[in-house]
């Protein structure tokens, strides 16, 4: 499976960058590993823990097994932690002792781009293009990726919010797998008659992660919360329809009430002891479950939406290069290397997310996994980022939304039912408005 993280969207959220004041001067030191070869001193990669204990001692592998032309720069490793992560990357640009390379945080390229740190990948994808990688990466990617100055990174590993169900309790409800919301609505009618839940939410302000269920849902039914032009467009017909849809489910039971004050680690629990048995979870929930839950969890198919529609949230996390480098030339030259020689990253089931390359999902390894399969085949050409419905590209203010304040308070004020889902999307677009202002 792809990632086995409990609570992911830490991993994407880049908040802080009210930070970048506060360098530290242990920042300095933040490399290890390899000697340099030319061209003004070794590169930096700065590699985040995407996977479980196997993936960053086998990704150090990778990276310094990386042999550079002659008067390039080689390349040192160094795994960031989740934790602080957007202060250490805010303070360490900020005095220029960053890398050269990185991943992070989902929109942290689109943050830093407009402040003239980043290093557009446009002439590094015209050189893919020559040599087939460019072709290799899976539909509406690097779209993604794609502001109107070039590509500020590239696609790395995917992250997705898809259905999950308990086959096993579904059975004992007598219900079926559902295809779409009034099917999802009927299975949950059926669970609560044999005292199971039938949609996990966690919505604790610290731990929970609700807004991107609720985001989904609306991207389910052709909604979101931007419109073409990148500006919030929270309030609109689709959306309400969507949050009616999950408001439902809170008035008739089907929701934990206390889902309020759960943590991604509640819901996982909630799994486990099979209390719940439907809900919109990351990819590596089996991973994350304990017991024979792990057996008995299904990946269903993209439930059709009241407007007939299939949507989904998803993170195209990334890879991006600084200005801040000995070499442009070298950081091209060693991400070239890089994604030519990543496969084993998930041929070796490290646990990071889902591949962006065909090539990659396309191994025997990958296709082991049948959910890996659908997740490639099914989920992955119907999800859209929080760009949606407006556009496939993130910028700068998705920020605003990805795992922030506002987010969370929007989801606790629907899911509590202390707003009706019109007040909430209203209050939120007045939100992030004024946040757009500063």
């Amino acid at each position: 499976m792809s990632t086995t993280t409990t609570s992911s969207f830490s991993r994407r959220a880049f908040l802080g960058m009210a930070g970048a004041g506060f360098a530290t001067a242990a920042l300095a030191a933040c490399s290890s590993g390899g000697t340099a070869s030319g061209g003004g001193g070794s590169m930096k990669f700065w590699n985040m823990p995407w996977g479980g204990t196997k993936f960053n001692p086998l990704d150090k592998k990778i990276t310094l097994a990386y042999k550079p032309a002659d008067g390039l720069p080689d390349v040192t490793y160094q795994e960031i932690q989740w934790s602080n992560f957007t202060q250490t990357f805010a303070s360490a640009i900020a005095s220029n002792t960053g890398p050269a390379v990185s991943s992070g945080g989902g929109t942290q390229a689109f943050q830093y781009a407009p402040k003239g740190k980043i290093a557009y990948a446009d002439d590094l994808l015209d050189e893919w293009k020559k040599n087939g990688l460019y072709d290799d990466f899976l539909p509406g990617l690097l779209d993604a990726m794609k502001t109107d100055k070039g590509y500020v990174a590239i696609p790395y590993n995917l992250d997705m919010r898809i259905l999950w169900y308990n086959k096993t309790l579904l059975d004992k409800a007598g219900a079926e797998a559902p295809t779409d919301w009034q099917s999802y609505l009927d299975a949950a009618a059926a669970l609560k008659k044999i005292g199971v839940y039938g949609f996990s939410l966690s919505s604790n302000t610290s731990g929970g992660n609700s807004f991107q269920t609720l985001t989904g849902v609306m991207i389910n039914n052709g909604g979101g919360l931007f419109d073409e032009e990148q500006k919030p467009n929270c309030v609109t017909p689709v959306n309400i329809e969507a949050l009616e849809w999950v408001v439902e489910m809170v008035h008739k039971g089907y929701v934990d009430p206390g889902n309020l004050g759960y943590s991604s680690t509640n819901t996982n629990t909630q799994w486990s002891k099979g209390t719940c048995a439907m809900g919109i979870d990351v990819p590596g929930l089996p991973q994350n479950v304990t017991g024979d839950v792990q057996n008995q969890l299904a990946l269903g198919d993209p439930l059709v939406s009241a407007q007939g529609k299939k949507g989904a949230l998803y993170f195209p996390n990334n890879i991006m290069m600084y200005k801040n480098t000995p070499s442009q030339k070298g950081s091209e030259a060693f991400l070239t290397y890089y994604y030519k020689h990543m496969s084993k990253l998930w041929t070796q089931n490290t646990g990071i997310g889902l591949p962006p390359l065909k090539s990659i999902a396309d191994t025997p390894e990958f296709k082991a996994n049948a959910d890996n399969v659908k997740l490639v085949n099914v989920w992955q050409p119907i999800c859209k980022t929080w760009a949606a419905p407006g556009g496939t590209a993130l910028f700068a203010n998705v920020s605003l939304v990805d795992s922030t304040p506002a987010m969370t308070t929007f989801a606790q004020q629907v899911l509590s039912l202390k707003a009706t889902p019109k007040e909430a999307l209203t209050t939120l677009q007045s939100t992030l408005e004024s946040q757009l202002k500063k």
